[in-house]
């Protein structure tokens, strides 16, 4: 690549080799925070979620429902385990964002995840219903760092196509409400301006979220079956009362949009 190339191409672009490997192993840096710790080997569940807010987290563990995965390496968050439908199920709290929700979706495929499930708030951007509600995210437009570093540039990174089949053909609408629609991932939150959000809305953008386009782009480079919902409760506080989950926080709202997800992939999860 020519010296004009690059200085006319933002670094976010340039330099990219898509199909290298990185230098910095996730497997390495867990097996290192392991032996650095103290902590014995052992996979994680099969299914996990990020729970970016932090509300079911704080629900399961007040319940008395959560306890700690004795082998999560982690140096930056904690492994929860509870029990949803009689299966065993792994929770992250409060890793917010494109970069910091990658990253631990790395470390959680090394250490035996085979399904994860994002549920992120969200801000309303074309109203599909009263909030809050629920939105299965099927594509999800790139305006953050992190999906450049994983696949070539493109306006969205989508939800995997079998995926998305399996999620539409085989949902319990009556049990589980939801909507299905687009996200916009930002960076920046507080840079949310009027012409950005006519121009989301103008495109038929459902809500606005932190994480979705990243986590798309890492399944698409790795294989990784990650399913990604907005729960959108706000309008970016334009009106009083905003922020509003509902009872419990939204908690077991949550709990059964999780659990439909995971009902649903079991009946069809390729055995390891």
């Amino acid at each position: 690549m020519s010296d004009e190339h690059l200085l006319s191409t933002p670094p976010i672009l340039a330099e990219k080799q898509y199909a290298a490997p990185s230098v910095f192993d996730v497997a390495k840096l867990m097996r290192e925070a392991r032996r650095q710790k103290g902590l014995p080997a052992g996979d994680v569940p099969s299914i996990c979620m990020l729970d970016p807010d932090g509300d079911l987290v704080d629900s399961l563990r007040a319940s008395g429902q959560a306890r700690t995965h004795p082998a999560w390496a982690c140096y930056h968050t904690t492994l929860d385990l509870f029990t949803l439908d009689g299966y065993e199920l792994g929770i992250i709290g409060r890793a917010v964002g494109a970069s910091f929700a990658v990253l631990v979706a790395e470390e959680l495929f090394v250490s035996g995840c085979r399904l994860l499930i994002s549920v992120t708030s969200a801000g309303q951007v074309t109203p599909l219903g009263p909030t809050p509600y629920f939105v299965l995210i099927e594509q999800a437009l790139r305006d953050e760092g992190t999906s450049y570093h994983y696949l070539p540039p493109a306006r969205y990174s989508t939800l995997a196509p079998a995926l998305r089949a399996q999620l539409g053909s085989a949902w319990n609408e009556a049990r589980v409400p939801r909507y299905v629609g687009s996200s916009w991932t930002t960076d920046a939150p507080f840079r949310e301006t009027a012409q950005a959000i006519a121009a989301a809305h103008a495109a038929g953008i459902a809500a606005v979220e932190m994480e979705a386009a990243a986590l798309y782009a890492l399944a698409s480079a790795k294989g990784y079956p990650i399913v990604c919902y907005a729960h959108v409760t706000n309008t970016m506080a334009t009106v009083g009362d905003d922020f509003e989950k509902g009872p419990d926080q939204g908690s077991q709202a949550t709990l059964a949009i999780i659990g439909e997800t995971a009902r649903i992939w079991r009946a069809t999860e390729p055995r390891p």
